[in-house]
């Protein structure tokens, strides 16, 4: 029996599905590994003295690491494989988080800075693996919607850690065991725990191609010549993506992304705190709200933004972002007004309109995300090089972030958070003038070649 969608044959389906989703579990594992610090940074804060400027500084460096690592870790995969990549980035992620939950009672900034760019390090080998397993599951007609799965499972891991950590920070007992109110630091002990069992199920469950689970040649193969193969030595999988024509213009595109969505999500929860004067450890409704809806529509997003390129746009990714990046920018350059006025604050109003900014922008940001970081890199680099095209595209997110989030704080710090989406509202605009170079180079690359000169 064979399905009429795409011809794949009876069980294919479900087994790719059983494949994505541990991937994608173990995907989401790392991101509760990985947002445990926002919840963190209050606590920090009140014990050590630290300023928004020492926190974003601590941001920063994460995100330098992660992108780096992208960028020669993302090359490491599609040399070892996306099951051993992911898997070195978990028991890393795992160790480096237990480390800064048992060992920082130093409090320097050094240390904090130190031990969560090696965290960053490590991570950085969770999405080439992931992103390079899976373009060899999916078609190119397909990818757009993959996008959308793609931030279905990572935003449950956002989903996760938001409901977790409150009722970590506001204490609880089991037994004998007992976690005080306000104990910040075991937001890095418990989470890890989830990434080991999501790693043991990696081990077991997923295969890297359709090949190794038995369902040879279902999967078109990206290369010219038909080879269906997962593995790029160092130098082709280097020069292919390098010489890329579009790689770049995606790559800044990506950092754009990644200031914003990495500044709304990261500086969220001191948001609450000191302009919104919310208790964490009381669990507020808007919090609890505002959290659990950020993730949702960014979801929503994403499969909004993923099947409209499939289903419109012929797995075309470029104009679909393009207007992704303009909204982004219409909507913080809105809110950044209202917030200049003076309305958002601890009223229930002021409460309400500054929550609902935070949820707009995760939809703009994370729905761009998912295209332009998921579906773009299987695209340009296929089942052999989605590694290495992911961690170049994927690196230009974090390196924005190093960028914006140092900046952000600096700021934040002297004018207060009126500051905020104000700075963060250019950054829309860049990026989807790069879609528009997307575009432009795209019509290049497909027309015809002038026809040769008479002798």
């Amino acid at each position: 029996m064979t399905s009429t969608r795409l011809g794949y044959p009876s069980g294919f389906r479900a087994r790719r599905g059983l494949n994505w989703f541990i991937l994608g579990l173990m995907y989401a594992s790392y991101y509760m590994c990985r947002y445990n610090f926002r919840f963190a940074t209050p606590g920090m804060m009140a014990e050590f003295g630290f300023s928004k400027t020492q926190i974003t500084d601590m941001l920063s460096a994460w995100s330098i690491a992660y992108g780096t690592g992208q960028l020669v870790n993302g090359l490491i995969t599609d040399r070892i494989g996306g099951k051993a990549a992911m898997l070195i980035g978990a028991i890393g992620a795992i160790a480096v988080n237990l480390v800064f939950g048992f060992a920082s009672f130093v409090g320097t900034f050094s240390t904090f800075a130190l031990i969560w760019l090696l965290n960053g390090w490590f991570q950085s080998f969770g999405a080439p693996g992931m992103v390079k397993i899976n373009a060899a599951w999916f078609n190119r007609q397909e990818r757009g919607t993959f996008a959308g799965i793609f931030g279905l499972m990572i935003q449950s891991g956002q989903f996760m850690i938001n409901n977790l950590a409150p009722i970590i920070l506001a204490g609880f007992a089991v037994g004998t065991w007992v976690v005080a109110e306000h104990g910040w630091r075991w937001l890095f002990r418990i989470p890890p725990f989830f990434t080991a069992i999501m790693a043991i199920l990696l081990v077991f469950i997923p295969k890297e191609s359709p090949e190794e689970a038995g369902y040879s040649g279902v999967v078109k193969s990206d290369a010219k010549d038909g080879d269906h193969s997962t593995r790029a030595s160092l130098k082709e999988s280097f020069v292919t993506i390098f010489k890329h024509p579009l790689v770049w213009f995606y790559a800044v595109a990506y950092a754009c992304t990644g200031a914003v969505r990495n500044s709304s999500d990261q500086l969220a929860v001191l948001y609450f705190v000191e302009q919104l004067h919310l208790d964490l450890a009381k669990k507020p409704p808007a919090v609890f709200y505002t959290m659990n809806l950020m993730p949702i529509v960014a979801v929503l997003g994403s499969f909004t933004a993923g099947w409209v390129s499939d289903r419109f746009f012929k797995g075309h990714r470029s104009p679909v972002a393009m207007t992704l990046y303009y909204v982004e920018s219409l909507v913080i350059l809105c809110a950044a007004m209202i917030i200049y006025m003076g309305v958002v604050g601890p009223t229930p109003t002021g409460v309400f309109l500054g929550c609902l900014f935070l949820v707009l922008v995760s939809l703009t940001a994370n729905s761009t995300h998912a295209i332009v970081g998921s579906a773009a890199p299987m695209d340009i680099g296929g089942r052999r090089m989605a590694g290495f095209a992911t961690g170049v595209i994927d690196s230009f997110q974090y390196y924005g972030t190093a960028i914006a989030l140092p900046i952000t704080g600096r700021l934040i710090d002297k004018y207060g958070w009126g500051v905020w989406y104000p700075t963060m509202a250019g950054f829309g605009f860049i990026g989807g003038c790069a879609m528009v170079l997307v575009m432009r180079k795209q019509r290049q690359m497909a027309a015809p070649a002038p026809a040769p000169l008479p002798v």
